[in-house]
């Protein structure tokens, strides 16, 4: 007698029952192996890596679940614990799971976030997916949180384009008048749709559109909050970031230019880099390209003429390797025909944010022209709160301790210095404010030199990741530094989270112990915080 497949399957699984339990770093080939064949229709770039599998299960242990049939692995499920309330804004996917590094893990959050469960194809429709749910579930209630949230996505609205909108398609889902293969999951195990929105997650099957999901936890008690394994504390928000040192050699175009940051990039990528930093003004490196006998005023205003194809080019990196990129600096032309030195940072979802120069040096205005900038902002990234001081600004310690005022995590500090002496006055000024202000400071600079090219002739330089200077951090302030004058990269991992714990309890709070009775800093603008998407 001839049996299916399925149906023979199913007897075997009756009498080898599924196994859930936590996931382990010898899992990871199998969970990979499970997200192509379920994700098979989506790009390569939109799954998550080994690495990123390997940070999840460091992060969170208890919060990444397998699936188990015969040794083999049939599904998964990950996720972390955030801290979310009603007024909490909606995040889409990457921000909320740091990019799928779980750098946003909070311990002493009060939502358990489901970021991804699959599970393979050939053994779908057996109840796996319920029992993934369970474990959530069970995680959820032994942990005491307040709830379970989820981005749903809906692969069947897809084939309703131009008949009816999200809500719409949301809304007869829901009304038991069409089905949606991942909305009716997400019912069957109990979560309630809160809201639809666009822009979670990049997936042409749903339209960029989600469902905001939502599953209460009866047994919560809001004044008895335990987290199992550890204490309440500061959350750990870990990023690794990528310094660069730019070396300034002669090149005959802009394709030149390119391919060599380009290099720069992949390197990063390749380290699993959250943000890379490039220097100050490296744009300069075109200056070479231009006839001898054209003035530098000339040579400038050609510089700043590439704005538009340098905003294309690395906002094309950025969301094609899905990091965050302060692009150095470069002269942008102002509507009174004035030039400012202005730093970009690029996000991965391929928006722009920028930062002035706002104190500009003399060898700045007798060969560039340029005029000092105004504003200051602190960027909210997944990774920390970052601002940008562009070389020079850093040597003025009232700018730092304003924006720690504001809650900066990270400065990073684009450079381009000629002599010793001069990287020196940065290095040193950019190690203080690490240390009074219990920061991170992440500085980039050129090196080499470009013949023909007054402005850039020389360059002395040193990529470096400096600290403060207490028990949780190096001896001598220092995480990370590159070879002095010697293209290459410095990678270093930071952690936000220690920075909160530190101010606590180091040995000496320079934030704490101001006296403020004797002085005060005040500000005459506003810090504009911007929430980096």
């Amino acid at each position: 007698m001839f049996f299916p497949y399925h149906f023979l399957n199913t007897l075997l699984m009756a009498k080898e029952p599924i196994a859930i339990r936590t996931a382990r770093p010898i899992d990871i080939p199998g969970i990979i192996d499970v997200a192509k064949r379920a994700y098979e229709n989506w790009p390569t770039r939109l799954l998550a890596t080994e690495r990123n599998y390997q940070m999840q299960m460091e992060m969170f242990p208890e919060g990444q679940l397998v699936a188990e049939y015969q040794g083999k692995i049939v599904g998964y499920s990950t996720s972390l614990i955030v801290m979310l309330d009603d007024d909490s804004p909606w995040y889409a996917h990457g921000e909320i799971t740091g990019w799928g590094s779980f750098s946003t893990h909070n311990p002493s959050g009060n939502t358990l976030y489901g970021a991804d469960i699959a599970v393979d194809p050939d053994f779908q429709r057996k109840g796996i997916s319920r029992k993934l749910y369970q474990g959530r579930k069970a995680l959820m209630r032994r942990l005491n949180l307040k709830q379970m949230v989820a981005g749903g996505r809906i692969p069947g609205y897809g084939a309703w384009q131009g008949k009816m909108n999200a809500r719409e398609y949301v809304a007869k889902v829901l009304a038991g008048q069409l089905k949606d293969p991942a909305l009716n999951a997400h019912l069957k195990a109990g979560y309630q749709v809160k809201g639809v929105h666009f822009g979670y997650i990049e997936d042409e099957q749903s339209l960029g559109y989600a469902t905001h999901l939502v599953m209460d936890n009866p047994r919560h008690q809001a004044r008895k909050r335990m987290i199992s394994a550890q204490p309440i504390k500061c959350p750990a928000r870990k990023a690794r970031v990528c310094a660069i040192q730019y070396d300034m050699r002669r090149i005959s175009s802009w394709a030149d230019l390119c391919d060599q940051v380009e290099y720069f990039v992949e390197t990063a990528d390749s380290y699993d880099s959250h943000l890379v930093v490039f220097p100050e003004l490296f744009i300069g490196q075109m200056l070479c390209t231009y006839p001898r006998e054209m003035s530098m005023e000339d040579r400038v205003s050609l510089l700043a003429d590439l704005h538009s194809d340098y905003l294309a080019f690395f906002r094309e990196l950025a969301t094609r390797h899905q990091m965050m990129i302060v692009a150095g600096s470069v002269p942008v032309r102002q509507p009174d025909g004035t030039l400012r030195n202005i730093a970009h940072l690029f996000s991965p979802g391929g928006n722009i944010y920028t930062q002035e120069k706002l104190h500009v040096t003399p060898g700045e205005n007798q060969y560039w022209g340029i005029q000092p900038g105004e504003g200051l902002k602190v960027f909210h990234t997944h990774i920390g709160r970052i601002a940008i001081l562009i070389c020079y600004d850093i040597e003025f310690p009232e700018i730092s301790r304003i924006l720690v005022d504001a809650g900066v995590d990270l400065i990073v500090v684009p450079f381009a210095t000629d002599e010793r002496k001069a990287y020196l006055r940065v290095r040193y000024c950019a190690q203080a404010r690490a240390v009074e202000n219990t920061i991170y400071v992440a500085l980039a600079g050129n090196v080499g030199g470009l013949p023909r090219s007054p402005a850039m002739t020389v360059n002395f330089g040193q990529a470096a990741i400096l600290t403060p200077s207490d028990f949780a951090f190096p001896l001598n302030a220092i995480a990370a530094e590159g070879v002095i004058n010697t293209q290459t990269v410095v990678v270093c991992d930071i952690d936000i989270g220690a920075l909160e714990v530190q101010r606590e309890v180091a040995d000496v709070k320079p934030l704490m112990d101001r006296r403020s009775d004797l002085y005060h800093l005040q500000s005459r603008i506003q810090v504009e915080r911007i929430k980096v998407v």
